[in-house]
């Protein structure tokens, strides 16, 4: 058994992506890189040669669009290598693995990718330095030191904490004690989830308050939207008459549903207007299960000259926080909940649109806010 690398590129006439990615980081940054070369590397362990042989072109790389070398020569060229951080799931790497058990299931490997980008030899320092803060997000990754082949490196496993004196904490404790976890949930929370573990006898680990202060958060459980609103006033403005009458509107759907009682928040505004018009008997195609969290109404499908009854879903899906902190896959995770709650429904996706509030997202990268 022994350790290689492996580096995959694609032919010249097959680098879309890294074409792409020349494309974004000169027009995000006001570059002029002539090139970019973007290469997958693969640290394998464990691996015969054999194996690496029958693996190279099955697993790595496809023999009519790729490259797979053993080595690459870097002398005198401007290049920037990017790793996942230690613990970070490396979804390429876990793939690959899998793949190499389809050849030899009892193989013991274990495989760490990364990238490795190459641009203009005559870039300064200055350019690569833009690119590298551009291009790894220092939440899941990092600079790769290529001079290293070894696996020996793995996150921190720490014992969890139990938090001492959770549950004796005083109300006028919260506000700080908040501060100091940097939690997300309220005091209010806080003090529901002091209030439990009263009753449990016990204090909770840190595990378990990070768990709640993630459930509960405005991502997770929508409390913007539940939030109860006391006081309903329209100010005044062109349109003040045209929201005075849909408010009042909703108000009196309120009453006629028997839900004064309720909570008035956003949550109910959204989905007052089916559920009026199901007590109006004008949904009865809709489909009421507690299996799904999108809309389903049943609708007739010609089949190859057969009608089936069918289910067809609806789904919205919104997305603030985790775009500001990772404004690529945050907001790419608006679109992938729309579609992912329709799949798990059993439903197939056929159409998709991601509606996008921000500012102007011509500014360059310099212009916009640090972070």
């Amino acid at each position: 058994m022994a350790d290689y690398r492996i580096f995959v590129e694609k032919y010249p006439e097959f680098r879309v992506e890294a074409e792409s990615l020349r494309g974004e980081l000169n027009e995000n940054l006001q570059l002029k890189l002539k090139s970019l070369r973007l290469l997958n590397v693969y640290d394998l362990f464990g691996f015969t040669p054999e194996l690496l042989e029958k693996s190279r072109y099955s697993v790595f790389g496809e023999t009519v669009t790729d490259s797979v070398t053993d080595s690459i020569d870097l002398d005198g060229k401007k290049y920037i290598a990017v790793e996942f951080l230690p613990g970070q799931f490396d979804q390429r790497a876990a793939s690959a693995v899998d793949c190499v058990h389809l050849i030899d299931p009892s193989a013991k490997i274990s495989i760490k990718s990364s990238k490795l980008l190459i641009v203009d030899s005559d870039a300064s320092e200055e350019v690569l330095e833009s690119i590298r803060h551009y291009y790894i997000n220092p939440v899941e990754s990092r600079t790769k030191d290529l001079s290293k082949l070894t696996d020996t490196e793995h996150a921190a496993v720490k014992p969890v904490p139990v938090l001492d004196g959770f549950i004796a904490m005083k109300p006028e404790e919260l506000k700080d004690y908040r501060k100091k976890m940097g939690l997300a949930m309220s005091e209010a929370d806080l003090q529901e989830v002091i209030n439990y573990f009263t009753e449990e006898g016990r204090d909770p680990n840190e595990t378990e308050l990070r768990i709640l202060d993630t459930y509960w958060s405005d991502h997770c459980r929508h409390t913007t939207f539940t939030t109860e609103l006391e006081d309903l006033n329209v100010e005044d403005s062109f349109i003040k008459e045209d929201i005075d009458g849909t408010l009042n509107l909703y108000l009196k759907m309120r009453k006629d549903l028997g839900r004064e009682q309720k909570g008035l928040n956003l949550m109910d505004m959204a989905t007052i207007g089916a559920r009026y018009l199901r007590k109006e008997g004008k949904l009865d195609d809709m489909e009421v299960s507690e299996e799904n969290n999108a809309c389903s109404i049943f609708i007739d499908v010609d089949v190859d000259g057969v009608t089936e009854k069918w289910l067809l879903m609806f789904k919205n899906e919104t997305h603030n926080h985790p775009t500001e902190i990772e404004p690529f896959g945050g907001a790419a995770t608006c679109l992938g909940g729309a579609i992912r709650d329709p799949l798990s429904g059993r439903s197939y996706v056929y159409q998709a649109m991601r509606v996008t509030g921000a500012g102007d997202i011509y500014k360059p990268v310099a212009e916009t806010i640090p972070g």
